[in-house]
């Protein structure tokens, strides 16, 4: 089965000559429709640099990425922001909500962006909020909401549109342990009604939830493995 996701030897090259710095250093990645994937290293890694390579916001210095088994380097600026917006649900650590928008505001963004009708994108932001446990919020701004209430918002604006592929950089990073649990106990779900799910992480308590670890070590895949204790999570 051809993978959903192939990286063959990419690098990423800052300032190249004498001071360059390789976020990526050779990375060779396969990842199937359906897994339950982290992607975890310390500061420093390049599994930030991976993240936003696999979410088509950035472009190798060499080597390829398929995407659904299309060259992501062929594509035009255009033609990557609508993988963006038709593929990929990102969710970040710092919630990246719009202050003076209400929740069902901010969840609608990425179905305006599809040319979604008002009453139609209305009625699946709404959707998407009760399926995180928000259905009381619909109103409430982020500086009304916790930040376990903000990230869950920003969860919702990611799968509202049903993009096959949830990409989530520290999506717990700055949660209390509670919400931690809340939005992997989502993340989870998500799986299991069939999304691709890729966290990326420093937290090996994040990392142990998952169906396969890869851990980046100086911009190369160091370990890749099945996490056999939760093969059903």
């Amino acid at each position: 089965m051809e993978p959903l996701i192939k990286i063959e030897n990419i690098h990423k090259i800052y300032n190249p000559g004498e001071n360059e710095v390789r976020a990526l250093d050779g990375i060779d990645l396969r990842i199937q429709k359906g897994e339950f994937v982290a992607i975890i290293g310390h500061s420093g890694s390049g599994k930030s640099t991976l993240m936003n390579m696999l979410g088509c916001l950035d472009v190798p210095t060499s080597g390829k990425y398929y995407l659904k088994g299309y060259d992501v380097s062929q594509l035009t600026d255009n033609q990557l922001s609508e993988i963006r917006n038709e593929e990929i649900g990102f969710i970040f650590q710092g919630f990246n909500l719009v202050a003076n928008l209400d929740a069902v505001g901010n969840v609608e963004l990425p179905l305006i962006y599809r040319g979604i009708g008002k009453q139609r994108r209305r009625r699946i932001a709404e959707e998407a909020l009760k399926k995180v446990g928000l259905g009381t919020r619909l109103k409430h701004k982020p500086n009304e909401l916790s930040g376990g209430q903000q990230q869950r918002v920003a969860v919702a604006r990611a799968i509202a549109a049903q993009p096959p592929i949830i990409l989530a950089d520290e999506p717990t990073g700055n949660l209390d342990t509670r919400s931690t649990k809340e939005i992997m106990e989502i993340l989870k779900g998500l799986h299991r009604g069939g999304r691709t799910v890729i966290i990326i992480t420093h937290d090996d308590d994040i990392a142990n939830q998952v169906n396969r670890i890869v851990r980046i070590v100086d911009g190369r895949v160091e370990n890749d493995y099945l996490n056999e204790e939760r093969e059903d999570a």
